[in-house]
Parts: C-alpha cells; sequence; structure tokens
C-alpha cells in the first residue's frame, strides 16, 4: 500500500495565495472609491448612488439613466459578460470615448470584419462599452442595449460622467436592506 506524501511547499503556496486573494478584496472593499459609495445615498429604484449617470445591476441585467439623483430612462434589459469575460464592477467608472459607428478589434464576424458596436459609449478600460446589440446572450464584457436604448444612453452620457457597475445583492448585504428579487438566468 502506497502512501501519500505530503507537500509542505504545495500547502503553503496555496495558503499564501488564499491570503493575498483576501487582502486584494478587503483592498478593494476599502478604496476610497468604495467607500465614498457607501456614503453616497441609492437612487430610490436602482442598485446606484445619486452621483452616477448610469447605473447597471449584474444580477438583474437590468440599466438607468440617471440626472441628479432621479432615473430619467430604465430600468432597461441589457446584457452583460458571461463566464470569463465578466462586466467589470467599478463604482466610479468613467465614460472616456464615444463612437457612434465603432467595430471591434477583439471580436469578428465570420467574414473577418470587426463586430459592430454601434453607439458605443467606453466606460472602462479594455474596451468596455455601453452599445447596440442582443440582449438575450451574454457579451463579451460590454454592456449592450437595443437600439434605442443604446442611442438614448450615447446622446445623454457625456465625456467624464460617472458609470456605476454593480450586483444589486452585494449592495443590498452592504447597507443592511431587505434583498432585491433573484437574479434572472441565462
Amino acid at each position: 500500500m502506497r502512501t501519500a506524501r505530503r507537500r509542505p511547499g504545495v500547502i503553503v503556496a496555496v495558503l499564501v495565495g488564499i491570503i493575498g486573494l483576501i487582502g486584494a478584496g478587503t483592498a478593494l472593499a476599502n478604496s476610497p472609491a468604495a467607500a465614498q459609495f457607501a456614503e453616497q445615498p441609492l437612487v430610490y429604484g436602482t442598485p446606484c448612488t445619486v452621483t452616477a449617470k448610469a447605473c447597471v445591476d449584474l444580477d438583474s441585467r437590468q440599466s438607468w439613466l440617471l440626472q441628479d439623483g432621479k432615473i430619467i430612462s430604465g430600468p432597461v434589459p441589457v446584457a452583460t459578460g458571461g463566464p470569463g469575460h465578466e462586466t467589470p464592477v467599478g463604482h466610479s467608472l468613467r465614460v472616456y470615448r464615444k463612437e457612434q459607428l465603432h467595430t471591434s478589434s477583439e471580436y469578428r464576424l465570420t467574414n473577418g470584419e470587426g463586430a459592430p458596436m454601434p453607439w458605443a459609449t467606453f466606460f472602462e478600460d479594455g474596451g468596455i462599452a455601453f452599445h447596440e446589440g442582443r440582449t438575450d446572450t451574454p457579451s463579451g464584457g460590454c454592456v449592450r442595449l437595443s437600439r434605442d436604448n443604446a442611442i438614448a444612453w450615447y446622446n445623454h452620457l457625456q465625456i467624464g460622467d460617472q458609470v456605476q457597475v454593480v450586483r444589486a445583492t452585494q449592495v443590498h448585504a452592504d447597507r443592511g436592506l431587505a434583498p432585491p428579487p433573484p437574479p434572472k438566468q441565462w
């Protein structure tokens, strides 16, 4: 009978990695943006604060346009990133570029051309944007909207405007609020 040989180096490496991940999570939770987010009141009916101009809830896959702490459009259905291509969470993302007829340099059509991303409003590094597209399947990380909604988001959001991408279940838990309705399934 063969006995298992212990590998202390592997165990130590795994423990160090876990501790590092816990520390990174704590650092993110204690970031200035997260602290400011926690101090601001939420816009009624959304999981985002009064400082946001656009709100995305990854749990319900919905988005809102906001102005002066009030909803001016939404909730509307959106597609967000699927496994391995998750839409990044952020409390103080900013619109940094807009392109009405953008094409992706990462995703290609079957003919080799870049996938269309009309009405693109970029708010996160790596080409993450609101743009027109299907809302019934996961995206590559962007927030896809119907054509009319993509145009409305494009027209409303200006360079420098704050975008918040959150998980309502986490926001509610962090604030001691009743949980939101259960997330939709794909």
